[in-house]
């Protein structure tokens, strides 16, 4: 059916189901590119380097394989139309500065945070900001209603946050960093939201995911050139273990299904499943291959044992109703 705006997809039980798992599985894959991240920024001393590095080597791959496949020169050809038509923005294209950001906080704190406690900060920004982008109506799904199911699993991450990092609360300067991966959080939730809606706009999510790198690429580039200017180069060195340079890959493989995954479950539902795969990936990384800063005590076992609740009850529950322009229920923004 046509409206004034995009389409709203009919969220299915079904396709939220098999949207939840896949999200979930893409987690654990987030939690460990944030320790390869990690790794990789205390190598080259410099968190931002490692992000341009992760960021770079993802968007070489993409423009190869997008303009490579049919699919990819057809979604490009889609964007261009879209852009040029109005369907989509040009600030609906600009996801890739949040993901940007979420990399470089990777570089820049895991190792002196480690993975768990990283995560479930990220988790404090992600949950609160789904839920007003979803009411927004940002993502391709439209405005969703924020139904006491979304409400509780939401307020019940934020609480997980404060419970995991409770024995860190005497530490300022790791509060300090942990705020960093907090703001990004808050990113995520906008950038899953306009990434949904490139990948709707050019019908290829492969396409929406070289949007993102192109434009995160750009903007670490920018911060990186910066950064030398006023600090100089780098002080560490390129590491030889080739793991340390699959985060981009991982990144590819992360945007792509959120992009492509964001229409069937809605932002929220969406991020609290990908953070459910995080907290139990970052857990056991920190726990089966611990770092200096990988110390998770009975706080950070709880904390994620809440979240995961806190997924259940949000999934639990009917997915919010469209809203229209007036904010009540009924038809599609």
């Amino acid at each position: 059916m046509t409206t004034t705006g995009t389409p709203t997809p009919t969220l299915s039980t079904g396709r939220r189901i098999a949207g939840v798992g896949l999200a979930t599985g893409s987690g654990v894959l987030v939690a460990l590119q944030s320790r390869i991240n990690g790794e990789l920024g205390v190598r080259l001393a410099d968190g931002i380097a490692a992000a341009v590095v992760s960021f770079g080597l993802g968007l070489l791959i993409l423009l190869v394989l997008v303009p490579a496949t049919g699919g990819g020169r057809r979604g490009l050809a889609a964007l261009r139309g879209a852009l040029r038509s109005g369907t989509l923005r040009p600030w609906q294209c600009l996801g890739g500065v949040c993901g940007a950001f979420l990399v470089a906080t990777q570089g820049l704190t895991i190792g002196a945070l480690g993975v768990a406690v990283f995560t479930v900060a990220v988790v404090a920004g992600q949950s609160g900001s789904s839920l007003l982008v979803d009411r927004a109506g940002i993502g391709p799904t439209g405005r969703q209603a924020v139904t006491p199911n979304r409400l509780i699993g939401a307020v019940l991450t934020v609480l997980a946050v404060l419970l995991a990092v409770g024995d860190r609360l005497g530490d300022p300067g790791a509060l300090a960093l942990a705020l960093l991966p907090l703001a990004a959080g808050v990113g995520i939730a906008w950038q899953q939201a306009v990434n949904g809606r490139v990948r709707a706009a050019a019908d290829s999510a492969v396409t929406a995911t070289l949007v993102n790198f192109a434009v995160g690429t750009v903007a670490l580039l920018a911060t990186f050139a910066v950064e030398v200017a006023v600090r100089g180069r780098p002080t560490g060195r390129f590491p030889s273990e080739p793991w340390l340079y699959v985060g981009g890959p991982i990144g590819i493989v992360f945007i792509a299904l959120a992009a492509a995954l964001v229409r069937f479950t809605g932002v929220l539902l969406l991020g609290l499943a990908t953070i459910a795969g995080q907290i139990v990936g970052a857990v056991l990384l920190d726990v089966l291959l611990p770092t200096a800063a990988s110390h998770p005590g009975l706080n950070t076992f709880l904390g994620a044992a809440l979240t995961l609740a806190a997924v259940l009850i949000a999934a639990g529950g009917k997915a919010g109703p469209p809203v229209n322009a007036s904010g009540r229920g009924g038809g599609p923004a």
